[in-house]
Parts: C-alpha cells; structure tokens; sequence
C-alpha cells in the first residue's frame, strides 16, 4: 500500500485540489454533515457552508477561555475547539464521547463550537495569542498542511499507545507526509469518492453486476436509459468530478497533474477523454438538463427523485439525500471503472485500474501550546477508538476510523468492496491553472450536454491557453 506523490495536496484544497472541491458543493472539510438533517451542510473543498455563521463563531476572538474555570481542581480540563455546530449529529457525538471521557478520567473536555470558519480563520491567531486550547480539527489536509507548526508531535504518544495497529494506515501515512514526515494529525470520519447507484432501477433494468470497466459502464448505461431512467446525472458544482477521475484513469495521477499544470490539452489523453463523453452524450447517457443544472437540482431532484441512476460524489452524498430518497432508498456503489490506456505525450503515463482509489477524512491535532498532551491523546483514541469510533460513524454516516471497527453504515455499506481494494491512494485533477478553470468546467459541462464536438473542446481549450 502507497500513497502518490500528488496526494499530498489530496484533501479539501481549493485551486490545488480540483476533483475535491468540485465535490464539495455545501462544505467546506469534508465534513459530511447533512444539510438536510441538521440545518448545516458539509463537503470536501472550500465552499460555501464554511462561511456560516453561529453564535459560538461570533464569540471566537474572546479571550476569556473556559479553560480559567477552576475545573483543574477536579481533574484537570482539555480545551476543544472544534469545526462542528453544537447542533451537528458529529458533535452530538463528540459531546457523548466527551462525557464519558470526563466521568472515566474526572477530565472535563470543554468544547468550543466554533463552525467552519471559526477554526479556519480563528485557530492560530487565537494560538499565537496564547488563549488555552489543547485541541482542535477540521481537514486533515487543512490541520497538516496550514496549520501543523502549531501542531504537537504525536510520533512518541503514537508508538507509546500501539494507536496505528488499527489506524488507517493510509491516512496515517499522508498526515506525515504532509506534516514534512513527522505525525502530527490524526484522522477521523472517513470518506471516499464512488459511483453512487439506486439499486431499484439497477434491478429493473436487469443490472446484476457493478461495472469494472469502461465498455460495462456504458452497457449498465445502456440498460438503464432503455428501462427509461436517466444514467448518470450530476451538478454544476460537481461536474469536473467524471472529466478529473476519467483522466486519471486514462493516464494516472501524475501525467494528469502535468498535462493539467502545463495545460497540454493538445494530448491525445484529452481528446479521448472528451470522445468517451461525446459518446456518452450522443447516446442520451447524460441527463437531459446536465448542461443547466445547478446544485443541487442534479443531485436531489433527479437523482434523489429516482429520475437518474448514477451520481459520482464522495460518501457525503448518501447523508446529504437521506432525507429526500427514505429509509426504504436501497444504495449501490461502485469505483470509477477502468478503462483503456492511451498513448499519452506525457512521459510516465499509465492507465489506472481499480487499486487506484481516494480516502479522505478530518483530523484531529494536540496543540504545541497544550500542558496535557498525555490526557489530550488519550482523549483522542476514545474518540476515535472503539465505540466512540463506531459512534460518530453511526451518527454521520461516515466510514470508522479503526480498522477493528467492522460494521459500516448502511448507507455506505455498499462501497466496501471499492474501500477495500485500494492499494495506491490518489488524488486526481485535470482542471487547469487558475485561470484554466472556469474554461475547463464550461466546455466540459458543453461535453456532457452534447453541444461541443470532442476535436472542437481541444481547440477552445488550447486557444484560450494561447
């Protein structure tokens, strides 16, 4: 098992990290949080549910920090600031957690719900100022990457506790990579990204096996339109996910982040990329109104409405819909499916098969500044241990964090087999520079709707580049 070079910048990244931000249209972590369910919405990248608001936000420049309390007299108190509302079923969780921790350990977990943008923007001033806080989350990416020079070194209380023998060692592995090679950061509520199915039209359609390769693909495709559903559907806020991972595919991760960093859209990957999806197109593959939805009309009113069959998101989507398909909403998924290589200009370049596959997640870090480290760990592992572990995957629908954790959400369940064959991680993006990237989404949006030719797509990309 391996990580790429590339999957350093895998996780919630704005610009860096395309495919997740396209999959992120209501949060701004990786959160996962239901919009429906609990009035807050979650997501990979960085993107709007972030900028709300709550009373806990609007007190985050206090000072005054509970930890002053008196509450040392009886044990002792860890500071939490965390990325959560109060009302979040993960922070219903956390809470739980934290109260059995206090009645075990007589150590009160006072924790500060701070929202999003609250740890976002509030943590390391409030840090720098020396306001007592021994702990706090959001991305993984985001507490490894921007904030791990306040993040205490974790490696001793690691190895101390045995904590990796049952940690995902993937996850693991990218926080020290990511961390310039020491452990800081530990994750929790995974996620992953699938082909997210409705199993009823599947079987109506007489699909009996999920789809391993490109030519199954478009016969599940096939079947599915003429037992009179839609295919696949998706949202404007998601429609580079199909183009990043079919690239990936083609060519793997890192002769995509050449051709999309040096925007060689003239490479032969490209234009089959795009003649797969005129070809989808042609066939009425995509959904009718795929070149004019707006999220989230793709995701909950075609497919959560049973119109559409498939739907490429992370594991936040089955949580995000609940509400609209049911309890009865029987959920299928399947990794993006193989398909065949292509003579690339890139050097390097290989077609990627199912072993190739994305996790993400949060993560947790102990504060440089904590005089607790010991207690604030052991805190840790109860969180994300055990039953604290199962619990908050139960409550957010997210997959557990310890590998001894064998049950899975229903919702998710059926991603298990595509979890469970990733050998490599990766994290693919074939979006363009900056200023690339709203080119790139239009004409591959146009793509999909059938309203561009494949040969006319590379040329309006390569003469915008010129």
């Amino acid at each position: 098992m391996k990580l790429s070079k590339n999957v350093m910048r895998w996780l919630c990244g704005a610009v860096a990290v395309p495919f997740l931000l396209a999959g992120c249209a209501n949060g701004d972590d990786g959160s996962g949080s239901s919009s429906q369910n609990t009035g807050s919405a979650g997501g990979f990248g960085e993107a709007q549910a972030g900028s709300q608001s709550s009373e806990s936000e609007k007190s985050e420049n206090s000072e005054s920090s509970t930890a002053d309390s008196g509450e040392e007299e009886k044990g002792g108190e860890i500071v939490y600031w965390s990325m959560w509302e109060s009302t979040e079923p993960q922070a219903i969780a956390i809470q739980q957690i934290a109260d059995e921790y206090e009645l075990e350990t007589g150590i009160k977990v006072n924790i500060e719900w701070k929202g999003r943008s609250g740890i976002t923007d509030g943590i390391i001033p409030a840090l720098d100022s020396g306001i007592h806080i021994d702990m706090f989350d959001q991305s993984l990416w985001r507490v490894a990457a921007i904030f791990g020079d306040h993040c205490l070194d974790i490696e001793d209380l690691v190895e101390k506790s045995g904590y990796a023998d049952t940690a995902n060692e993937f996850l693991l592995q990218y926080s020290r990579e990511t961390s310039e090679g020491v452990l800081k950061v530990i994750p929790y509520q995974i996620n992953t990204y699938c082909f997210w199915y409705n199993e009823d039209i599947f079987g109506e359609a007489g699909v009996t096996e999920k789809p391993k390769t490109w030519e199954e693909f478009l016969d599940v495709c096939r079947k599915v339109k003429d037992a009179g559903y839609i295919p696949v559907t998706t949202d404007d806020a998601y429609a580079l996910n199909m183009w990043n991972w079919h690239i990936g595919r083609l060519v793997g991760e890192e002769a995509e982040k050449k051709i999309s960093d040096e925007n060689l859209w003239d490479d032969p990957a490209v234009l089959k990329a795009a003649t797969d999806f005129a070809e989808m197109a042609s066939k009425g593959y995509f959904s009718p109104h795929i070149g004019s939805n707006v999220w989230p009309n793709g995701q909950n009113v075609e497919f959560g409405g049973g119109q559409a069959a498939m739907y490429l998101c992370a594991s936040y989507l089955p949580n995000e819909v609940s509400a609209i398909v049911g309890d009865e909403f029987r959920w299928g998924a399947f990794a993006y499916p193989e398909v065949e290589s292509v003579e690339s200009n890139v050097e390097g370049a290989f077609a990627n098969d199912l072993s190739y596959g994305n996790l993400s997640a949060q993560g947790i870090a102990i504060s440089t500044n904590t005089e607790m480290a010991e207690e604030t760990f052991a805190f840790i592992e109860k969180m994300t241990k055990g039953e604290g572990d199962l619990l908050i995957a139960r409550n957010c629908n997210g997959i557990p964090a310890d590998s001894t954790n064998k049950e899975w959400p229903d919702l998710l369940s059926s991603a298990r087999e595509a979890v469970e064959n990733i050998k490599v991680l990766v994290n693919y993006g074939a979006t363009g520079t900056a200023d690339m990237q709203p080119i790139v989404k239009e004409n591959v949006i146009k793509l999909y709707a059938g309203t561009i030719t494949p040969e006319d797509f590379v040329d309006t990309l390569m003469s915008a580049v010129d």
